[in-house]
């Protein structure tokens, strides 16, 4: 591909020679040789200007965003960021003109919204990609995910394959982080969804208010905005004159609303309604959580002009996701579900849900990641006191910090409530320990994994899938009872 294609509707100012064959472009200087383009992006440690003159020793052409002296050799341009965007689009044959984009964004839910949102879509006739936390998927086809907002040249790339395999839609998770490193910069979605705000990533946002200007900065790019009513932050999400918004509600009666709701072990099912249409929805998902992110994914649908009857029938056909609410099959006379929830709000709404059809006690098994927001460990700790009949708490991701020091910052959060609790610093023990003493009827919440099929320790990370913890302890009790029996 020529360089003048490569820099196609980027303003720039250069010396250099445009009708150049160029083979690749990056942001990694390592990667700089003869027909590269090296691309100067400003990150959070690091500042790309300064690899620049070795890249241009190594034979690249430099993007940077002032004069480095380079002469021939740079392409000056006003943002690298927005530069690098528009090179990725022009690379892999601008996709996104063959691709209508649908971002969603939010503490919780976007990885369900986006899935249930996927099969809604392909159920009414839409070949669809995702991307996002847990995998990426082009159709059927599943890649594996490195983070819920890949960076600007992964998510290009990805783009590129969607559209080369027919796909119409990509639906796509869109964090607060890749908000803000400008991962998605220079895209424009079709249409916008926000699920909710609630306390996380305090770390790297540092108060609630930079956490949700960096959610807004999705709605700045979109053309039509699909937005939870029923949560507190929405009416300050500042939205453009030209912006079609389409409001969701299971409290309210305005915009799209879920009424007689009714959440059963097996799932939950109400009657869907706007503007005098209306459809009952019944989700084999369980959890009254499960309604917002069926409404979300439903307020989608309707902003791309599906018909509403045509959303609640695909609907009553979703499936839950991985490691969200998922149901561990077992043969005893208690229930265990594993959870993705790692925040205050995630472990609150997942309790609530399942007090909901839990006859017996509700055991919550539950750690917080090392080397993340502090603030939210006695939080968490607190709601699931608050909310649960047991707790045990145990390690998450400790990454660099000692697991007993995080457990002592969540403990605080459970002693503001007489529920009885135990501490089992690992993990796997910890587990052994819920099933092992479980009563008939009990729900057993494993929190925080999810999805994850790993645990990240000082020591490095280590393959851990509680799928596969509870196969080896069932296991385990299995051969101990036949051995009794015997």
């Amino acid at each position: 591909m020529k360089l003048s294609a490569i820099m196609n509707g980027v303003s720039c100012f250069t010396t250099a020679d445009m009708d150049r064959d160029i083979a690749a472009i990056t942001v990694d200087s390592r990667k700089a040789a003869p027909g590269t383009v090296f691309c100067c992006i400003k990150g959070l440690t690091r500042d790309g200007h300064d690899f620049a003159p070795a890249a241009a020793e190594a034979g690249a052409v430099v993007v940077c965003d002032h004069d480095l002296g380079l002469h021939e050799q740079q392409i000056i341009v006003e943002n690298t960021r927005e530069a690098f965007a528009a090179m990725c689009e022009n690379y892999f044959g601008n996709p996104l003109r063959r691709l209508k984009l649908i971002g969603i964004t939010g503490t919780n839910g976007k990885t369900s919204t986006t899935f249930i949102l996927k099969h809604v879509l392909e159920q009414c006739g839409h070949k669809t990609g995702l991307i996002g936390t847990v995998q990426n998927m082009i159709g059927d086809e599943i890649i594996e995910a490195h983070y819920t907002t890949p960076d600007t040249y992964e998510l290009h790339e990805l783009f590129g394959k969607m559209a080369d395999a027919g796909c119409e839609y990509c639906v796509m998770e869109v964090s607060s982080f890749g908000l803000e490193q400008g991962r998605v910069a220079g895209l424009h979605f079709d249409t916008a969804c926000f699920t909710n705000l609630t306390q996380d990533h305090i770390d790297i946002h540092h108060t609630m208010e930079a956490y949700f200007a960096a959610k807004c900065m999705l709605f700045e790019r979109c053309s039509k905005a699909v937005i939870n009513a029923d949560d507190p932050w929405s009416a300050r999400i500042p939205l453009g004159e030209d912006v079609d918004t389409l409001t969701f509600t299971a409290a309210g009666s305005d915009g799209l609303t879920a009424s007689n709701i009714v959440c059963r072990a097996d799932g939950v099912s109400f009657t869907m309604s706007l503007g005098g249409e209306s459809g009952q929805v019944t989700a084999c998902i369980p959890g009254r959580f499960t309604v917002y992110n069926l409404l979300s994914a439903a307020g989608c649908a309707l902003a791309e002009g599906l018909k509403l009857k045509d959303i609640a029938k695909a609907l009553s056909t979703a499936r839950g996701v991985k490691g969200r609410a998922e149901v561990y099959p077992n043969n005893r006379d208690f229930t265990i579900i594993i959870d993705y929830a790692h925040s205050p709000d995630g472990v609150e709404n997942i309790l609530r849900s399942m007090r909901e059809i839990t006859d017996g006690r509700l055991v919550v098994l539950l750690g917080c990641g090392g080397d993340r927001d502090a603030a939210k460990r006695p939080l968490m700790g607190e709601a699931a006191a608050r909310l649960a009949d047991y707790v045990i708490v145990t390690s998450d991701n400790p990454r660099s910090e000692d697991p007993d020091a995080i457990i002592s910052q969540i403990i605080p959060g459970v002693k503001k409530h007489d529920t009885e609790y135990t501490v089992i610093t690992g993990r796997r023990d910890a587990i052994e320990y819920a099933v092992r003493n479980a009563r008939k009827d009990d729900v057993i919440v494993l929190a925080g994994k999810g999805h994850e099929t790993y645990q990240i320790l000082s020591t490095g990370t280590i393959h851990f899938d509680e799928r596969e913890v509870l196969d080896e302890i069932f296991a385990k009790i299995a051969a101990e009872e036949a051995t009794n029996n015997g």
